[in-house]
């Protein structure tokens, strides 16, 4: 990008700082849970910048990935959640904020009664490159030809494919606080891949961070200040949900919105928003004559694959919609309708997507069902508990 300055290493340099020195311009007001806090170390909690609490989204016993993890405050609090049978990997490219987040990490094992977090470095637009051990490499092999350099990205590259720095489907939970609007714009929708590759299926991110209202324009974008404070790199707040559909995120929310904006630059306001998704779209689509009815209040709802579902109506599904419809973000206002007789996975065909989305009653009760029940003793009656008229 002519004229903008090298945004990373701005970036670099002063959060570096930021883990010798408190900075209250990188971060918004935050009120997180003092009783897991309790055990962080002052020096940790002065030097973290957020502007949410994705660690509210972690759930015991999984799995979570921290992006931008910095001096480790949200993996600390992830580590009590998740507790001794789950997982806390922190990702952060800065070395000064790594340090800081490792200096007390056996302390704070100590104090939680065991030690579940990991901190790696790394781009987290890049999770598959170890970039400690690519300069334990280039340590040991320094380059000193342009062979020596097409050597060494090929083992980078190599090495990323069979032995990454985070596994494909391996996190349950990817969270990140107030980090992705640092990523340069031509590396955010290899970002947001990343973030869908390592999840396992129904995994999902909850993402803390800053929008504006407006897009942010050139000269805003190429001052560096702006940039390292998370101001110029924000998405727009519609932009910044369209990432996630495009990643192939499903069920995409805005769980938190703050009213004020953090800071508003020439008119522009620039807010903390948290993001919750989910990753599970993929896969065949069969039919297994199931079908779901949207409860409401509203008279119709359209889904990220473009399925619309009319209130009290019910509609016809594959057997892959039917299980994310039936789950999280989306089962409280769904009744799941299976078929009086089950269809198994191994005896499915191909649901047909073109269909029309009204499911008839006797897809799923069978068309040769002709059962007639007698409701006494069943309601109403006085010997029944049961109440139903």
């Amino acid at each position: 990008m002519d004229g903008t300055p090298n945004l990373e290493q701005e970036v670099l340099k002063r959060y570096a700082e930021a883990s010798r020195k408190p900075e209250a311009a990188l971060c918004c007001p935050v009120t997180y849970d003092p009783k897991f806090l309790a055990v962080i170390p002052k020096e940790i909690l002065e030097r973290d910048y957020g502007c949410g609490d994705p660690s509210r989204y972690v759930r015991s016993g999984e799995t979570v990935l921290d992006l931008g993890s910095g001096g480790g405050k949200i993996c600390y609090i992830a580590s009590q959640i998740v507790g001794r049978k789950g997982k806390v990997i922190g990702i952060d490219f800065n070395p000064a904020m790594l340090k800081l987040a490792r200096k007390y990490q056996k302390a704070v094992a100590k104090r939680i009664g065991w030690d579940n977090v990991e901190f790696r470095r790394g781009r987290i637009q890049d999770l598959r490159t170890d970039l400690e051990a690519v300069e334990r490499r280039l340590t040991k092999s320094p380059i000193r030809s342009l062979e020596d350099l097409d050597d060494i990205q090929e083992s980078i590259r190599q090495a990323g494919l069979s032995k990454p720095l985070i596994a494909d489907g391996s996190i349950d939970t990817v969270i990140s606080n107030c980090v992705l609007n640092l990523v340069k714009p031509e590396d955010k929708p290899q970002l947001f891949r990343e973030m869908h590759r390592v999840l396992k299926c129904s995994g999902r991110v909850a993402i803390s961070d800053i929008v504006s209202d407006e897009p942010v324009p050139q000269n805003l974008r190429e001052d560096a200040t702006l940039w390292s404070g998370c101001i110029s790199g924000a998405y727009q707040e519609r932009e910044f949900l369209r990432a996630f559909e495009a990643a192939g995120f499903y069920g995409i929310a805005v769980d938190k919105r703050d009213a004020e904006p953090w800071q508003t630059v020439d008119g522009i306001e620039f807010r903390s928003v948290t993001v919750t998704a989910y990753k599970g779209k993929e896969g065949p689509c069969l039919e297994r004559n199931q079908a779901v009815v949207y409860k409401g209040p509203w008279s119709a709802v359209h889904d990220d694959d473009g399925h619309m579902l009319e209130r009290g109506v019910p509609a016809a599904v594959c057997d892959k919609t039917f299980r994310i419809y039936t789950s999280e973000p989306y089962a409280q206002d769904i009744v799941a309708i299976s078929p009086r007789v089950e269809i198994p996975l191994d005896k499915a065909g191909e649901f047909d997507c073109s269909r029309s989305a009204h499911r008839d009653p006797r897809e799923t009760k069978g068309l040769d069902y002709a059962a007639t029940t007698d409701p006494a003793g069943q309601c109403c009656a006085p010997e029944s508990n049961v109440k139903c008229c």
